[in-house]
């Protein structure tokens, strides 16, 4: 802030962990066309001063009518994620922000895409472009490539987890859809239209989900039933693949306590260094 001719003055100095990296790379703009041959457009975030092959991240926004930008985002949640994605790059992480099919900024038929969501899933094309996009990087070693996201990122998350878990190799749900067909605890009165929703549905395909996963919510969500991730973890457990779990008691959908987007994005950080392998710098 800046009042008449006086020095500018930080409102708030200790808004900015003191481990927080200020020297912020400059994300690039990239297109790779998902498996169905759609050109898809993402932010490439590549750590700074780095040689040689590194472990990757991809991260799915939420919504899914969202488009991440090359900069900080104006609404919270995806400044957030955002602040994490550069977080990671510091980290020594190749890291890849996608804009999928069903999401604004591409036009009419982007944003409509055919059988989108519940009603075919026809984004998993786009995780799988995106995975292998970063599988044929010089510079990112392909068996050390994880994925996180948040809402509909979360069913993105999962879903490449549960039908390409020999791509990527770990990954974490933030309060994801993990079954369409009953969403908000619903199942839908259409036979048909439950039936294309639920294969749509990462539940659908989880007894391939062999990658582990950090799942996180809030039980108190509005947005995506807590019952959706209770379900997942019951699955997850009987079939003996490995995961993790941080719920936040009477905290909702976007987290209303900054100490929980904290101790979310702390675990998630610790959750995949062991889990690609990835050597932490000396600080």
């Amino acid at each position: 802030m800046k009042i008449g001719s006086a020095a500018p003055k930080d409102l708030a100095p200790d808004s900015i962990p003191s481990d927080f990296p200020t020297d912020q790379v400059v994300p690039q703009q990239v297109i790779f066309p998902a498996a169905d041959g759609m050109p898809i457009h993402g932010q490439l975030f590549l750590p700074k001063n780095a040689t040689g092959k590194h472990p990757a991240i991809v991260f799915f926004h939420g919504g899914s009518r969202r488009q991440m930008l090359l900069g900080w985002h104006y609404m919270y949640y995806y400044s957030n994620t955002y602040g994490m994605n550069q977080y990671l790059a510091s980290k020594g992480y190749v890291v890849l922000s996608v804009n999928y099919r069903s999401g604004i900024g591409y036009g009419l038929n982007f944003r409509e895409a055919v059988n989108y969501g519940s009603s075919g899933g026809s984004e998993y094309n786009d995780v799988i472009g995106a995975g292998l996009y970063m599988a044929s990087r010089p510079d990112v070693d392909p068996k050390r490539i994880g994925v996180w996201g948040g809402s509909y990122g979360g069913y993105l998350t999962a879903m490449a987890l549960s039908r390409g878990s020999d791509l990527f190799a770990a990954g974490v749900d933030l309060h994801g859809v993990h079954d369409w067909s009953a969403r908000g605890g619903r199942t839908s009165p259409n036979p048909e239209a439950a039936r294309i929703a639920f294969e749509a549905s990462p539940m659908a395909s989880v007894k391939t989900w062999k990658s582990p996963v950090l799942l996180i919510h809030g039980d108190d969500d509005r947005n995506v039933d807590f019952s959706q991730t209770v379900r997942l973890v019951e699955a997850l457990r009987a079939q003996g693949t490995e995961f993790e779990q941080m719920i936040f008691p009477d905290d909702v959908h976007d987290f209303l306590l900054l100490e929980h987007w904290l101790k979310a994005m702390h675990a998630a950080d610790d959750f995949f260094r062991p889990a690609l392998k990835e050597v932490r710098p000396k600080q």
